[in-house]
């Protein structure tokens, strides 16, 4: 939420001009939403591949036998979409409602 928080202030220029240009509020909220998802699912990624290596490594010292199947890689990515997408909403709502004159939030709801 934070990384979008930073992205979404860094951007104001690029959401005001957006905005200026005719861009409606639901299609910034879509932009900033699929940002999101994207960026937890590559880290989802990143930390499935992270975790199954150190349990392979983990499984040289101690008898474990780490199981890495199609199905927990499907939930694992469900998780990371759905956790791009709740903490993604607050910053997208407020990309969104950024007034294209100033920069600042609008009343637009």
């Amino acid at each position: 939420m934070n990384i979008m928080y930073v992205s979404v202030t860094e951007r104001r220029r690029e959401i005001g001009i957006r905005r200026a240009l005719g861009a409606k509020p639901a299609t910034i909220l879509l932009q900033f939403l699929v940002e999101a998802v994207l960026i937890t699912f590559c880290g989802g990624l990143i930390g499935i591949g992270v975790g199954f290596g150190i349990s392979k490594l983990i499984g040289i010292f101690i008898e474990l036998k780490p199981v890495m199947t199609a199905g927990i890689m499907l939930q694992s990515s469900i998780i990371c979409i759905a956790v791009g997408i709740i903490f993604g909403i607050i910053p997208a709502r407020r990309a969104s409602r950024l007034d294209p004159i100033d920069g600042h939030l609008s009343l637009i709801v």
